[in-house]
């Protein structure tokens, strides 16, 4: 297996992406997956590289990237050694991020022999999800969307959190990272950003305007994004294809660090669950 991890390509924002990519050499362009992490997340979380295996096992050609402003540095991709760019992440960021690494693959002359970019297919997980359907729905160059624990609406985790005006007073305010005990900082500079790009940002209004194939990937354990966000998705665009992963947390069942030879059985179901609808 060909893995290439920690390419650094320029983004719009003044801060670098890192991208990996996993793949088979076959000399045959296969279907591109480009997956986005969520909330807190990053590309090397628990499972995430074991997945990126699975897919390019599978015979797709599998793109994971750190969001810019995710907290990561080239130095140290894993956990969150910048929380200064995690403040100042927001929405936009992330769609011009994503945006970029669709640019990067759809124009790189170094994998035209594996990496089909008129076949590409997005996977968000959690946050990532809502972003993939905003993408989704903006960018024709993008054949099939799936969500994983995705959530459904980005209002509430963004107006509506604690005291405005005392956040617009102090000019952040903190999340504790439960796993890393990091307070994670929020600038208020996320709510106006939110608030100046609302339409865009409509996660339901993407998702009843989906012109491609779409599935929906929720755990019924999951108690970070509960299960009625998919429940919303499906309601919204009735053709996508919908499955309840019985008894899998948000993160189907996995953690960071993931030390097990293999995925956890929630992890493989969903996984087998995407090859067959990418397929």
């Amino acid at each position: 297996m060909n893995i290439s991890k920690n390419t650094i390509i320029q983004g719009k924002h003044n801060k670098p992406i890192l991208v990996d990519v996993f793949y088979k050499e076959t000399h045959q362009p296969k279907k591109v997956i480009i997956f986005c992490h969520g909330y807190k997340g990053f590309k090397d979380w628990g499972a995430w590289n074991m997945m990126a295996e699975s897919f390019a096992n599978a015979g797709f050609f599998f793109i994971k990237f750190n969001f810019s402003h995710n907290g990561g540095t080239v130095e140290n991709p894993i956990d969150f050694p910048d929380l200064e760019a995690f403040g100042n992440n927001n929405y936009t960021k992330e769609l011009d991020d994503l945006e970029t690494v669709i640019d990067w693959i759809s124009t790189n002359s170094d994998f035209k022999n594996e990496a089909d970019n008129e076949e590409i297919a997005l996977i968000g997980h959690s946050r990532g999800g809502g972003i993939v359907l905003l993408k989704a729905n903006e960018d024709a160059k993008i054949k099939k969307v799936i969500t994983l624990a995705g959530v459904c609406e980005f209002e509430k985790r963004t107006a509506k959190i604690g005291n405005l005006e005392q956040w617009k007073n102090d000019g952040v305010k903190y999340v504790e990272n439960g796993r890393t005990k990091q307070q994670m900082p929020h600038f208020y500079q996320f709510y106006e950003d939110f608030i100046k790009n609302k339409e865009r940002f409509n996660v339901e209004k993407a998702t009843k305007n989906l012109k491609i194939s779409q599935l929906i990937l929720h755990g019924n354990a999951d108690t970070s994004v509960l299960i009625d966000e998919a429940e919303n998705l499906h309601k919204w665009n009735p053709k996508a294809e919908y499955q309840i992963i019985e008894n899998a947390n948000h993160v189907f069942n996995t953690s960071h660090p993931w030390n097990e030879k293999q995925l956890s059985k929630e992890l493989e179901i969903t996984v087998n669950f995407c090859v067959d609808f990418l397929k």
